[in-house]
């Protein structure tokens, strides 16, 4: 059942439970998708029993997980994109020991006929995800009196998956990366070489030969590391309106930066970005902003709504010659 919607030229978004929305869509209509599903057993989200976050045990939530993945399969085009954004999910009925829900997802990608081809990992600063999240394992007192209590930071990962099949439509960069979503563009041994990042904007924003284009070099060597250490924790939409009195106090939508880096490197313009779990509509903002289109599931009435007026006068946010520095 959808209960609302809202379609435009840009995007199509819908309140629903996303496994009613995505038999809806047609067969290998979808060029790249992005998202984070429900993390089992770490989060509660809502008291919908719809919500996979609501699933009594690992093995239910797996199971309800399986039938969403076969949709994402089906709905997305051969050689093309997914990429799920997970973590390591610590158990507190073991002693506080980590599920490798990472392994999981990546066991019944490829049940459903996708090769599991990277993972990023987004590196997060100890002492702000303490501030934030409370976790005790990163409390110094423990340093002191018991360190075997500790663990680090958890990180987040990247899943990128690719359908398989062959890719009819290449993602191409003609005049090659312009745009940088993150902190720290250059390295300072990359400074040493090539002067400042701002000053590589200036010499090569509207060059037009990739091999030649040093600011494109720069940018693609730090997206090609395998961590990405400057996502900008803060950089996310408006989301603190959209609490529930039920809500966890984790609730904090994914970074635009990574959406950005994502959906700049996996689709063309004005082809089409999915997410079943829209959330405030991050994942909707993001390419509808860099020239795609976009459809976007949410559950939650409230995220909904909040997504809703994240999306109001949504425009293009960079010209071609401009960046996201």
């Amino acid at each position: 059942m959808i209960k609302n919607q809202k379609i435009t030229d840009r995007y199509a978004i819908y309140e629903s439970d996303c496994m009613y929305v995505l038999p809806t869509l047609e067969k290998e209509s979808i060029d790249f998708s992005v998202y984070s599903p429900p993390f089992a057993g770490l989060y509660n989200y809502s008291s919908s029993e719809n919500d996979f976050s609501n699933c009594e045990t690992r093995e239910q939530f797996l199971e309800q997980y399986d039938f969403l993945i076969k949709e994402i399969a089906r709905v997305t085009k051969p050689g093309r994109i997914t990429a799920v954004h997970v973590t390591d999910i610590i158990s507190h009925k073991n002693g506080g020991g980590l599920w490798d829900f990472p392994h999981e997802i990546i066991r019944l990608h490829e049940k459903y006929g996708f090769r599991y081809r990277n993972k990023i990992t987004i590196w997060k600063e100890p002492l702000k995800v303490r501030i934030r999240t409370m976790v005790r394992s990163l409390m110094h007192k423990l340093i002191v009196e018991d360190s075997t209590e500790c663990f680090t930071a958890m990180p987040d990962y990247i899943l990128v998956f690719k359908k398989h099949g062959e890719n009819l439509v290449p993602v191409i960069h003609p005049f090659g990366l312009k745009n940088y979503a993150g902190a720290t563009p250059m390295l300072p041994e990359m400074e040493n070489k090539y002067g400042t990042f701002e000053n590589l904007k200036n010499k090569f924003k509207n060059h037009d030969d990739p091999k030649t284009n040093k600011l494109s070099h720069i940018i693609w060597q730090r997206y090609a590391s395998s961590v990405w250490d400057d996502i900008r924790i803060n950089e996310v939409l408006k989301f603190k309106q959209s609490r529930d009195e039920d809500d966890e106090k984790h609730v904090h939508p994914l970074q635009l930066d990574v959406i950005d880096r994502l959906v700049e490197l996996y689709s063309n313009p004005d082809e089409v970005v999915l997410t079943p779990f829209m959330g405030v509509g991050s994942e909707v903002y993001s390419p509808v902003s860099l020239g795609r289109k976009a459809i976007g599931i949410e559950l939650k009435d409230t995220y909904y709504k909040q997504a809703i007026e994240n999306l109001k006068d949504i425009k293009h946010r960079f010209t071609e010659q401009e960046t996201l520095f």
